[in-house]
């Protein structure tokens, strides 16, 4: 027997809002107020410009998401205004049968509770398009009806006589009605690796048009998804539609009996090559009431089960700014952790300080984010600004360079800690033991204040170290020690001289801080630009300094 209605809104919006789930904000009454409103007003936006003009301002994933936190902050804060999204979408052609929608399912267990108790379930893919109703008199095509807001939409008619997709004419002469999707066609498409490239936005486009070109017309496909007064069973309704002219609804129509079926075809048409976008797979059940009691709202008989998210919906809580070796400064978000495509997502970078400053990203702030490469978090954009503007205390560009923060004076602490472990990585001395994690508890310390003090640190001062026992301070101090082994040209790159290429190196620090911009411009693949670099650094006297405690502690070169 089909699951109550009120149990299946509960249990869609419990699912929609744990996919990514937030705890409640901590916001006085006014600022919750504003808030709710600025995301409102963001959503009514989007709404508009898809339903009214055919254009989609935002991904369907992060409206989706974002419905779902307007949702989840009315509950926190006990607020019970709703708008419809189709508000501005009704046309003024009503449809003989409502136009039902579809509720969404977020994760496994939803869908398993869905299929609890349902016979005779069969899995279609979500096309992603624009909804149609298509009236036929004596097997010609009549009207078409955009879906608007379930119950009345737009004529279509005129544009659909120009659609090849669209049956002009069905094999019988017999009146019909069909509910589909127009689709914007792509030739072996897999979603999983394309996207859905907008297809949606396309067709909308295109639909809003008073007119279209033959070209525009033919790269429109049609996908019907049901006949609301054919048979009783879906796979004969699928039949007889592949009869009257519309293949599709059989080809892509599939039996599922459990959640192991549900999610192989939801991964089958996740992966493999079609001919139209798609944004997740639905399941209908056969049995449904007459279509004169259908309703422009989602129904009991069939739900969405959407496909992983490609971006996700994430909130900033705090904006931290990481200073590299070379003074670069890169702006890093660190977030209310969110999944994405089975990962968890905590920090995003900005890529620059000048992209954060053009986007101007704060904490309270909803920003898209997804996986370059399918593993490393990418930040997108700003979906919606936090209505409260706190002040970020960014470090200036000009306050750092290749030359600055050689001690962890305040402000420096991070360039610091990126000189120390350069000098220690790979590209430095090779320290075995030695990481990020060493410096750290150094510098809280105290041990740490500038870039060679750790030279003089034996193992007995090292044990003494709060995180550091006997062991780990006796591997330490051998790893110092072999530090004073490593050869001359270790040393130069450890301290972070600039790249010199295929020049030649002279084989003591006297010599090469000797030379001036000429000579080294005069080096094999030294420019003006590198030359310089390398002359400013051997006449740094922070460099200096480091080099003449290098000489004291007897470091071969210097």
């Amino acid at each position: 027997m089909p699951i109550p209605r009120l149990f299946l809104t509960c249990l869609l919006t419990l699912s929609c809002l744990t996919a990514n789930a937030t705890e409640c904000p901590d916001w006085p009454p006014e600022r919750a107020a504003t808030e709710l409103t600025a995301l409102q007003k963001q959503i009514d936006r989007w709404d508009d410009s898809y339903h009214r003009e055919g254009k989609s301002l935002v991904a369907d994933e992060l409206y989706d998401q974002s419905r779902a936190r307007l949702t989840q902050w009315r509950q926190c804060f006990n607020s019970a205004a709703v708008t419809d999204p189709l508000r501005t979408a009704r046309g003024t052609i009503a449809h003989p049968v409502a136009h039902t929608g579809l509720d969404k399912l977020h994760d496994e267990k939803a869908v398993e509770q869905w299929l609890r108790d349902r016979e005779d379930v069969w899995a279609q893919p979500k096309v992603d398009g624009v909804a149609v109703t298509l009236i036929y008199h004596k097997g010609l095509l009549a009207q078409a009806i955009s879906r608007g807001d379930g119950s009345q939409g737009q004529d279509w008619t005129a544009s659909a006589h120009r659609i090849a997709a669209i049956p002009q004419q069905l094999t019988q002469a017999r009146d019909l009605l069909v509910q589909g999707e127009l689709y914007w066609h792509l030739s072996g498409h897999a979603q999983a690796q394309a996207g859905s490239l907008n297809a949606r936005s396309t067709v909308a486009g295109l639909m809003a048009r008073k007119t279209l070109s033959a070209e525009q017309a033919n790269g429109i496909g049609l996908f019907v998804w049901d006949w609301p007064q054919g048979p009783a069973s879906l796979p004969e309704r699928a039949a007889a539609l592949h009869a009257l002219g519309f293949p599709e609804t059989r080809a892509f129509s599939q039996p599922i009996s459990t959640l192991a079926d549900a999610q192989r075809w939801r991964d089958h048409w996740y992966r493999s090559s079609l001919p139209f976008a798609s944004d997740g797979i639905v399941l209908r059940q056969t049995q449904r009431p007459p279509a004169e009691r259908w309703q422009a709202k989602p129904p009991y008989w069939s739900v969405a089960w959407k496909y992983p998210y490609a971006q996700a919906l994430a909130e900033v809580r705090k904006v931290h700014f990481k200073i590299g070796r070379t003074g670069r400064i890169t702006p890093v978000l660190e977030l209310i952790p969110v999944t994405l495509d089975d990962r968890q997502i905590k920090r995003v970078s900005v890529s620059s300080l000048q992209r954060w400053q053009m986007l101007d990203i704060r904490p309270g702030d909803q920003v898209a984010i997804s996986l370059a490469g399918l593993t490393i978090p990418r930040l997108d954009s700003v979906v919606l600004r936090s209505t409260e503007r706190l002040e970020m205390n960014a470090p200036r560009a000009t306050d750092f360079h290749p030359l600055s923060c050689w001690q962890p004076t305040p402000g420096c602490e991070s360039q610091f800690l990126a000189r120390m472990t350069w000098l220690s990585g790979k590209q430095g001395l090779a320290l075995p033991h030695v990481g990020p994690g060493t410096w750290e508890k150094l510098l809280q310390a105290g041990r740490l204040n500038s870039l060679l003090d750790w030279l003089t640190l034996d193992a007995q001062e090292l044990a003494n170290i709060d995180g550091l026992g006997e062991r780990s301070a006796a591997r330490l101090s051998t790893s110092f020690d072999h530090a004073r082994q490593r050869p001359f040209a270790r040393w130069l790159k450890a301290l972070g001289m600039p790249p010199t290429g295929q020049a030649r190196l002279a084989d003591s620090w006297q010599a090469l801080a000797q030379r001036d911009i000429g000579q080294w411009q005069a080096e094999a693949g030294i420019g003006p630009g590198r030359a310089a670099q390398l002359s400013a650094f051997f006449r740094d006297p922070q460099v200096l300094a480091l080099s003449e405690t290098l000489r004291e502690v007897g470091i071969d070169g210097f």
